[in-house]
């Protein structure tokens, strides 16, 4: 993809927190480590995990003149602030909800700040990127083309990118889809769920792990289970490429001869990429 394309991700859940214990209150409540934001430059993805390290939320993080940003999921603005305020007590925060208030534009290319805009480093789709903030998208002078459809899919799935409601739902546990390469910090200390989650590190394993395969083009994939409950598959590409078809999905743990039975057809091997 050479082009610079753009994907539109709307009105997403945003709240701010901000005041002296902002920082080190998050740090109790996410998976990131929130320090890492300092200085502007960046976004980061984290969870939001309950007491027993299952998944509640997938968040990102951004740090916007010294306040700290958490978007979540759109139209889950009142359930995100409930489970984050949960256990502010003592601590000097102040939250706002700032949804409605600013757009999320992403960029599939990294770029430096543009005026009139909040501008920050972001892998959100597997690749160096753009988040751009925005109240005014004509704020934006450079011509960009959108990413979106079938084509915007098929860019996730390609790029091994779990998505909410596909390979990422409420109660699991992070590590099963690799989030502890993007989301999870095992150094800066304790937060909700973090005994559980450092147990499955030193453990080295998890009952299945989200996994990328490779179909030949011909072969009609529909989601759904792996022969002999061996896993799962979770989201097809609409759109092949270079006679391939990527899927996504989860393998259990010592599963091996992966197959998968198409509708109407014979079995055929699994390929894992």
């Amino acid at each position: 993809m050479s082009e610079i394309r753009a994907v539109d991700l709307g009105h997403p859940a945003l709240l701010e927190f901000s005041g002296p214990d902002a920082v080190r209150f998050l740090n109790g409540q996410l998976t990131q480590d929130v320090r890492r934001l300092a200085g502007g430059e960046i976004s980061l993805p984290s969870c939001v995990t309950d007491a027993k390290g299952k998944l509640q939320f997938r968040v990102t993080l951004t740090e916007v003149a010294g306040a700290l940003w958490v978007a979540g999921p759109a139209g889950r603005a009142e359930e995100l602030e409930s489970r984050l305020t949960r256990y502010l007590i003592a601590d000097d925060v102040e939250v706002a909800d700032l949804t409605g208030k600013w757009s999320l534009l992403h960029l599939t290319f990294p770029m430096d700040g543009i005026d009139g805009v909040i501008t920050r480093k972001s892998n959100r789709f597997g690749v160096a990127g753009t988040d751009i903030w925005h109240s005014d998208l004509s704020a934006i002078s450079f011509n960009v083309v959108s990413l979106e459809g079938d084509e915007l899919e098929a860019f996730r799935i390609r790029n091994g990118v779990p998505a909410w409601g596909k390979e990422l739902v409420e109660g699991m546990l992070p590590p099963e889809a690799l989030l502890e390469e993007t989301d999870i910090s095992y150094q800066k200390g304790c937060y909700i769920g973090q005994e559980v989650i450092s147990r499955i590190k030193s453990a080295g394993r998890v009952n299945k792990r989200l996994t990328r395969f490779a179909f030949d083009a011909g072969i009609t994939v529909v989601p759904g289970p792996l022969e002999n409950r061996a896993g799962e598959i979770t989201s097809v590409s609409p759109v092949a490429e270079n006679g391939v078809r990527y899927a996504l999905g989860y393998v259990k743990r010592g599963a091996t001869d992966l197959a998968y039975q198409p509708p109407g057809g014979p079995g055929v091997a699994v390929g894992v990429v």
